[in-house]
């Protein structure tokens, strides 16, 4: 019996590896393959198919593709606009057809997307939309097509309402439980932590929420009206009223240009792309066109996007911007003959100030030898402006969240908790203050001072780089600091960005700096590079990857990011970090 166990553990382990090589054989050959597209068509741009996202995703692997599904590409912002471009100067594209429904991005990429829309336009080719269920975001983007088409069938619901934020507060829970939360922190608007120890908003919290929103939304609607040609006014007064809600309501303000069922919308395509039967009619998907006309570019690399996408954390993981890992692309890029200008695309909402600190720092050392350029996605906010804040200049989206120039420390502890259990808990220490971060007593009123002299020590060096970065004045920094989140068009105002822009005309400029006078003369490449199949593939046999959550695709799914975001917190930890996550829908 032994022996046979012995057999069968080894058959077990033989039959593992050839499958492991299998797997890695097939991943090859999928790499391999080459995507090829009809001689003409439609670019076919489905929202419901694509990710926008800071880079292009390698998803082939389908359902084991990180976070992501078999039938939804993650394609990168830059990879999308320079699709965009390349299909206005391509006389296979005919036009592009939108289908915006579904569209999960941020709202600076929606905005920059719309952008490249906007600018395709001017080819002299058409973009034409069809939508099911507008909402907000989706209709945001269709607002830039020649036409927008909309479904004639009811069923579906116009979704658009506004924008409208939710904030947690979780201290009447954390109350039942015996968990008291110590935020130690300087801004009066920074109220990242505010959720852990209030059971509503203060004053100042509600206030920038507010003003942030109605900037959000001012943008959004004067976009919007000013492409359907009708008054902002007016575009209100219907969502306010709750006027637009079937396909006719939409058709009869102007919103659409007109009502289709299925058979209608598919002669529509056929007499845009000037064919007489739908099997002539060729739908290019657009993550194939990105992928045969993007991806596969060569050349060396001139001007390079260094991605600082996700939380700043401290260590070398692939998770966000983890320092160690981002630090060895900086000097990469220092040392790297080839690359004569950079462009730093911030899309964070902060993290760790060590973290921040390590990067900013190796960015000067990169700023003192090739020009760095600054563009903000959708944050750049908190430990996001902190490491980009002495670039040579910042272009900002105008629905960036920008600013919260703020630090703060959160510090739980549980007495509450171990009374209500019953736990006894005693500490034997050799000084007065030993078990001050042990988590299970209230700090004192020594160890509070102690804990806000460090917090405000971090805060005037935060004051201090954005003065100098920015050539201001240090008093004014703080004026407008205190931790506030401000909008992209907010922040130019107040001399935080240096213009409204995106990622298309940072890299511009950046060519520019580098003496370069034509788009031709130069390429662009990508860092960090993204995942490989097998790298994702090794990920995910060691666990790396993040597991999904129960809520997620539920109403409480932002319950569930809060409590993750909570249980990261490191005691000993200062923070500049954004208090929350916001995008378009």
């Amino acid at each position: 019996m032994m022996l046979a166990v012995i057999c069968a553990f080894i058959v077990m382990q033989l039959v593992g590896f050839f499958l492991f090589f299998v797997m890695i054989g097939s991943m090859a050959a999928l790499g391999s393959g080459k995507t090829v597209l009809p001689r003409e068509g439609v670019l076919d741009l489905d929202m419901a198919q694509i990710a926008i996202a800071e880079q292009t995703t390698d998803d082939r692997l389908g359902g084991f593709s990180l976070g992501g599904y078999a039938n939804v590409s993650t394609v990168g912002l830059w990879d999308a606009i320079q699709a965009i471009d390349a299909a206005a100067a391509d006389p296979g594209i005919k036009y592009i057809l939108l289908r915006p429904d579904g569209a999960t991005a941020g709202t600076s990429d929606l905005e920059e997307l719309r952008n490249a829309l906007t600018e395709f336009r001017k080819s002299g080719k058409a973009v034409v939309a069809y939508t099911e269920n507008p909402s907000n975001g989706s209709y945001y983007l269709a607002s830039a097509c020649d036409k927008i088409y909309m479904t004639s069938y009811h069923g579906g619901m116009v979704q658009m309402t506004g924008l409208a934020g939710r904030m947690i507060f979780l201290k009447d829970v954390l109350d039942k439980v015996g968990v008291n939360y110590q935020l130690i922190r300087h801004g009066k608007y920074k109220s990242a932590g505010e959720m852990y120890i209030k059971n509503a908003p203060s004053d100042e919290n509600r206030e920038q929420n507010q003003v942030m929103v109605n900037s959000l939304w001012n943008t959004v609607s004067c976009q919007i009206a000013e492409s359907r040609g009708i008054p902002v006014d007016r575009l209100n007064g219907l969502i306010d009223s709750l006027k637009l809600n079937f396909p006719e309501d939409m058709l009869r303000e102007g919103l659409v240009d007109e009502l289709l069922d299925h058979e209608g919308l598919v002669n529509k395509l056929c007499g845009l792309a000037m064919v007489e039967d739908v099997k002539d009619l060729h739908l290019v998907r657009f993550a194939d066109y990105v992928s045969a006309k993007v991806l596969n570019l060569g050349g060396k690399e001139n001007v390079a996007i260094l991605f600082a996408d996700g939380e700043i954390a401290d260590g070398s993981g692939y998770d966000g911007i983890t320092s160690d890992r981002f630090v060895k692309e900086i000097d990469k890029l220092r040392k790297d003959n080839t690359v004569k200008a950079v462009v730093l695309r911030v899309n964070s909402p902060g993290g760790s100030v060590v973290a921040s600190e390590k990067i900013r720092t190796a960015l000067g050392l990169l700023k003192a030898e090739k020009p760095v350029v600054a563009s903000y996605g959708n944050y750049a906010a908190s430990g996001g402006y902190w490491i980009s804040a002495g670039a040579q200049k910042i272009y900002s989206d105008a629905t960036c969240l920008t600013g919260s120039i703020g630090v703060f420390s959160l510090i739980p502890e549980f007495s509450g908790a171990t009374k209500k259990l019953g736990v006894n808990v005693v500490t034997v220490g050799s000084n007065k203050h030993s078990d001050m971060f042990s988590l299970m007593r209230p700090f004192d009123a020594e160890e509070t001072a102690y804990l806000q002299s460090y917090v405000e020590d971090i805060y005037g060096q935060f004051v201090g780089l954005v003065a100098e970065g920015r050539s201001l004045d240090p008093a004014k920094v703080d004026e407008m600091a205190q931790g506030r989140v401000w909008v992209g068009t907010d922040a130019l105002g107040l001399g935080l960005v240096d213009e409204i822009g995106g990622l298309r005309e940072a890299v511009a400029y950046a060519a520019s700096l580098a003496g370069y006078v034509n788009k031709s003369d130069y390429k662009v490449t990508c860092y960090p590079a993204p995942l490989t199949m097998a790298e994702q593939f090794m990920m995910m046999l060691s666990g790396q990857q993040e597991e999904p959550s129960i809520l997620s695709g539920t109403p409480f799914e932002f319950f569930g990011k809060t409590l993750s975001t909570l249980k990261d917190n490191e005691p000993t930890q200062v923070y500049a970090r954004l208090p929350y996550d916001i995008e378009i829908r």
